[in-house]
């Protein structure tokens, strides 16, 4: 076991507050391993709600704010004893550009929230940014903190499944199979308007997790794209369904859908890779089971915290075989990865790969590039669009 750290990591959090869902579970995730503790927000768009989502919280009243811009200006003022290590940013998209950019160019750690920015311009920006303060960036791809997708990605670059020759990845959930936009749901509202989502709507909520999921897993690269998007549900601005065909560099073939339309269905995501010599099943809802089917021999069912299983996945684990682990636990691999990261940098010394563990900014310019180029194959009368 690592040594206990001389001290949590301070962080503050822009956007989370009051009502909103996805706050809460970063804040829980964070809170999981004792390593990193809130000590500063800007937690609504809202001022008053902002001030009181932090007084709910038992933020100091000096650092409980009712604008980022105004936590900004009050962290780059403190001492660096008092200063925060990181902050998270959990607002709709369209905040995400303008936030992440200011703490990174003020020399403050970042970790955002998906889809990264609107444009491909402003993720370009993002990384001139990046480069010139040297800070860590992370995007919070949640899946990838599970363990069983871990070791999948482990098996794949290992060579147990051959060459790879096709990919299938699917996300399916029902919670906007009616118009909730309409009757007044905060997360459908946003989520379904262009100012606020961006170009897309299905595609970048979830799809954008599925392209993620795929190529943390094959660590294919993404070639071109022959997509249909469509509003399904009538009054709907933006996609709330998806199909599309994948090529990746290679010779690899694949399916991609998305939809949140799928009456009845919860949080569906699945991903299939098949290879010359097996393949691999991973489906989040049964998320401590991966399948992996040889060519050559019977099936097996791989388990969660396994002794037999990768170190990156026995890392990623924190109770016994047999004790589901999940949603949350997933969020707070991906935070232990960026704080060990920052602490690496604190320190002076290489951070240890395996517990550095987490997505960067180059996987959400990347995932930028995936929606800008789903939409516009959409849009085009061309069969493939190339991702260049």
């Amino acid at each position: 076991m690592s040594p206990r750290p001389e001290r949590k990591l301070r962080y503050a959090m822009v956007g989370g507050g009051r009502d909103a869902f996805i706050g809460a579970v970063h804040r829980h995730a964070m809170a999981l391993d004792g390593q990193m503790e809130l000590v500063a927000g800007a937690l609504s768009s809202n001022p008053d709600k902002a001030r009181a989502s932090g007084r709910d919280l038992g933020l100091a009243p000096d650092r409980n704010h009712g604008r980022w811009e105004d936590l900004l200006a009050d962290e780059v003022t403190r001492p660096v004893e008092e200063r925060i290590d990181f902050v998270s940013i959990v607002t709709p998209n369209h905040m995400h550009f303008p936030v992440a950019k200011a703490f990174a160019a003020a020399g403050i750690h970042v970790v955002c929230d998906k889809p990264l920015v609107h444009t491909l311009p402003q993720a370009e920006e993002l990384v001139r940014t990046v480069e010139q303060t040297c800070v860590v960036f992370g995007v919070t791809y949640n899946y990838t903190g599970y363990p069983m997708v871990r070791e999948a990605r482990d098996l794949v670059k290992r060579g147990v499944l051959g060459e790879l020759r096709k990919v299938v990845v699917e996300y399916n959930q029902g919670w906007l199979a009616t118009h909730l936009e309409g009757h007044g749901n905060k997360q459908a509202g946003w989520r379904t308007d262009p100012e606020k989502s961006g170009v897309a709507g299905a595609i970048g909520d979830i799809g954008s997790h599925a392209e993620n999921l795929a190529a943390t897993v094959t660590g294919l690269e993404l070639e071109a794209v022959c997509a249909d998007l469509g509003a399904l549900v009538p009054g709907r601005r933006l996609d709330d369904d998806g199909s599309l065909l994948l090529r990746w560099r290679g010779g690899v073939r694949g399916v991609l859908m998305a939809t949140q339309i799928a009456a009845g269905l919860e949080n569906d995501l699945r991903l299939r890779v098949f290879g010359s010599a097996g393949s691999l099943d991973w489906r989040q809802e049964n998320p401590n089971e991966l399948v992996h089917a040889p060519l050559d021999g019977p099936k097996r069912i791989l388990t969660r915290g396994s002794p037999w299983l990768s170190e990156s996945s026995r890392r990623a684990c924190r109770l016994p075989t047999g004790h589901p682990e999940a949603f949350i636990e997933a969020f707070a691999n991906v935070y232990l990865g960026v704080a060990a990261d920052i602490r690496a940098r604190l320190s002076g010394v290489e951070a240890d790969p395996i517990a550095a563990d987490y997505p960067r900014l180059a996987d959400g310019v990347r995932g930028v590039r995936f929606i800008e180029k789903t939409v516009a194959s959409a849009a085009s009368t061309l069969k493939w669009t190339p991702m260049e």
